[in-house]
């Protein structure tokens, strides 16, 4: 096996553990930052339309959600919730991102990835992120330096920031460009067997599926896929590469 290059990852249930997102717990800690509240909507309210909303837009099912391949930035999202709702709030769209995304999903890395970045250092090889993602993309970079200080990641991508979505060949190819590689010398590495196998693979990258922190994982595909569960077993693979 060819050694890569570059490894791009996956945010979420990847490099960073988000666990259970509590839409409510989230709602309860924007509704701190209301100047006025006209129709007294308490947070479970607000989480309940917000909910409505996105299942209107089919963003909302865990099933199909990573089908959409095009972004709805959060804070045209959160500007239409609230104010629709009779709420006006003293922060901003980008600080309601932050606040409630700490509270919603507070982040961990995942087990073993701090040591498997110190490894690709020491190997130079390269890293960068692309995420499916509503909130910022600066939120995001906040919260991944936050988590894993040591490293730093040559670019991170939000769809948030980029109007696709994986797997659309086109955010891929915006990270090829960014890399300035061609793809035989990149793998990517998530948890999503659509966005992050499939769709790598369709843009000339190694897939490799990593379910160390998956909380649903589909039946395994019929074309065969790298697979691992922890992030020793990758490296144990890299240092076998040529």
């Amino acid at each position: 096996m060819r050694k890569p290059k570059m490894i791009l990852f996956d945010y979420g249930q990847t490099l960073i553990d988000e666990g259970v997102l509590d839409g409510v717990k989230g709602t309860a800690a924007v509704l701190k930052y209301a100047v006025e509240n006209r129709y007294g909507r308490t947070a479970e309210e607000i989480q309940a339309e917000a909910d409505r909303i996105n299942l209107e837009m089919g963003r909302g099912h865990p099933e199909n959600w990573h089908l959409r391949e095009t972004e709805i930035p959060n804070h045209m999202f959160t500007r239409y919730l609230y104010e629709s709702q009779g709420i006006e709030l003293s922060i901003k769209a980008e600080e309601i991102d932050r606040v409630f995304w700490a509270a919603a999903s507070p982040p961990s890395p995942t087990n073993g990835v701090i040591d498997f970045l110190r490894f690709l250092r020491e190997q130079r090889i390269r890293t960068g992120v692309i995420s499916n993602l509503s909130f910022s993309g600066k939120v995001l970079a906040e919260r991944i330096r936050r988590c894993l200080p040591e490293h730093t990641f040559e670019f991170i991508i939000a769809s948030s920031e980029y109007l696709y979505r994986k797997p659309h060949p086109k955010i891929f190819a915006l990270a090829l460009q960014k890399a300035g590689l061609p793809p035989e010398d990149l793998w990517f590495v998530g948890d999503n067997l659509t966005a992050d196998v499939e769709g790598p693979r369709t843009a000339g990258m190694l897939p490799v599926w990593y379910l160390g922190a998956s909380r649903h994982i589909p039946e395994p595909p019929e074309q065969k896929v790298l697979t691992v569960t922890h992030w020793r077993e990758l490296q144990k693979i890299l240092e076998q590469a040529e």
